[in-house]
């Protein structure tokens, strides 16, 4: 049987050979590998959810770091008119806030206005939202039902995808509708309104098809209905989507009459 191993011995013996090595490579010319502490990692700060004084939450923004978080439904209407928070500002003809019910259980959230939004003012009025309000009509509501805004609030040149700092100075904007308006359903429209209300990367088709809930506040992301003029076979995908919605207004509004009895 062999002696058991002596850990003092064992390190002398590899430092002798290590001391040996790096003297024949002195010798030979060739210089010593410099040694590279591994960088020091932070852990990211936990970031608690905050409320204000009437106890909402702020979707994807803390409402004490909502630079807007205090103002009412028309003062943040008032400040978006005249917002130069992006170069957006530079190109846009209108701001394009939103339209609908500002106390509406449901809210549909788009990307960005296009040329037909930025000439009137107004989102969803080109032929994609021709056909999001026939969309809202097959589930027996009107537009004056819900309500409906973009993630950007100003026409991106060209309909190009908004930028990642256009969008980030935006983002007080739809965070403060979102808590003003308080819905209990949000439709998000495609990649950029799902991934913002989300806090997600994952690809809408993934994303589709099943409620998240965030904040209290259930989401069905889904396919924008520009997409749907590219692609009609979706068609069927969104009004699955939809008739989810439906089922969840429903099943929301029992619940109310039932704990308000």
């Amino acid at each position: 049987m062999d002696a058991p191993s002596d850990p003092t011995r064992d390190l002398a013996r590899i430092a002798a050979t290590l001391r040996r090595r790096a003297e024949t490579q002195l010798a030979l010319g060739i210089p010593l590998p410099r040694f590279v502490p591994p960088p020091v990692v932070e852990e990211a700060p936990v970031v608690a959810v905050t409320s204000d004084s009437s106890g909402q939450r702020s979707l994807d923004m803390p409402v004490d770091e909502n630079p807007f978080a205090a103002l009412t439904y028309d003062e943040l209407n008032q400040k978006a008119s005249v917002c130069t928070r992006c170069d957006l500002c530079h190109t846009r003809r209108n701001v394009v806030f939103g339209a609908g019910d500002p106390n509406a259980d449901l809210m549909f959230v788009g990307e960005g206005p296009g040329h037909d939004e930025d000439l009137q003012g107004v989102p969803f009025v080109g032929r994609s939202g021709q056909l999001l309000t026939k969309i809202i009509e097959a589930m027996k509501l009107t537009r004056d039902d819900v309500y409906i805004c973009n993630v950007v609030k100003c026409r991106p040149p060209e309909n190009r995808n908004p930028l990642a700092d256009e969008i980030e100075n935006c983002k007080p904007y739809l965070a403060r509708q979102i808590e003003l308006i308080a819905p209990k359903v949000i439709v998000a429209l495609g990649t950029f309104a799902a991934h913002f209300v989300l806090d997600s990367d994952e690809r809408i088709s993934r994303l589709r098809g099943r409620f998240h809930e965030r904040d209290g506040i259930q989401i069905m992301p889904t396919y924008h209905p520009a997409f749907l003029l590219r692609n009609a076979s979706s068609k069927r995908d969104v009004w699955e989507d939809m008739q989810l919605v439906m089922a969840e207004l429903e099943r929301l509004k029992t619940s109310d009459a039932t704990s308000d009895a």
